[in-house]
């Protein structure tokens, strides 16, 4: 009997990724997610599964890919925070998100753990591995992870603000700050 084929948290990533660089080609996309072809390859794969890309294609269903984010990714993948660290903001750390969320007295900074970073706060573990490298070559792509970790550790407020900028993303129009 089959297994049941289930979505993992690097497959976000990938998908986002594909959002900025429509049908990015699998090797180019590897590289910018600093990961191999072939994780790449099996999670569009997965993608493609659970109706997040079209079948057979590169292409983000982007009301799929959003109704996930807003509705699910907090369940599917939980978060996991850590000890305070150095590291790269996140969440509503991140300088995007928290000017649009306003009080910065009531955020909790949340960091992805990096020698060197830019701020000290708790952590939060990343959804993939390389997530760091990624977010220090593509702000972009970084914006959107950190909506991500918005919707899944935030206050109502901060979840609905992540959730606006992710929206703005996918329907391709500027972000609202």
């Amino acid at each position: 009997m089959p297994s049941q084929p289930t979505l993992r948290p690097f497959d976000v990533a990938v998908a986002l990724r594909l959002v900025l660089v429509p049908e990015d080609r699998y090797e180019p996309m590897a590289i910018a997610l600093a990961t191999s072809t072939s994780a790449v390859h099996r999670s569009v794969a997965r993608l493609q599964h659970a109706g997040i890309c079209g079948p057979g294609s590169r292409t983000v269903t982007k009301d799929s890919l959003g109704e996930f984010l807003v509705h699910g990714v907090r369940y599917a993948f939980p978060p996991v925070h850590g000890p305070e660290r150095i590291g790269i903001p996140t969440a509503c750390a991140h300088p995007e998100l928290a000017s649009a969320v306003g009080d910065a007295a009531s955020v909790r900074p949340l960091v992805w753990p990096m020698d060197g970073g830019p701020m000290r706060a708790e952590t939060l573990v990343p959804l993939f591995n390389g997530v760091t490298k990624v977010a220090t070559r593509d702000a972009r792509l970084h914006h959107l992870l950190a909506c991500v970790d918005a919707l899944r550790v935030g206050t109502h407020h901060e979840r609905s603000v992540a959730e606006s900028q992710l929206r703005h993303h996918l329907e391709g129009r500027a972000r609202v700050a």
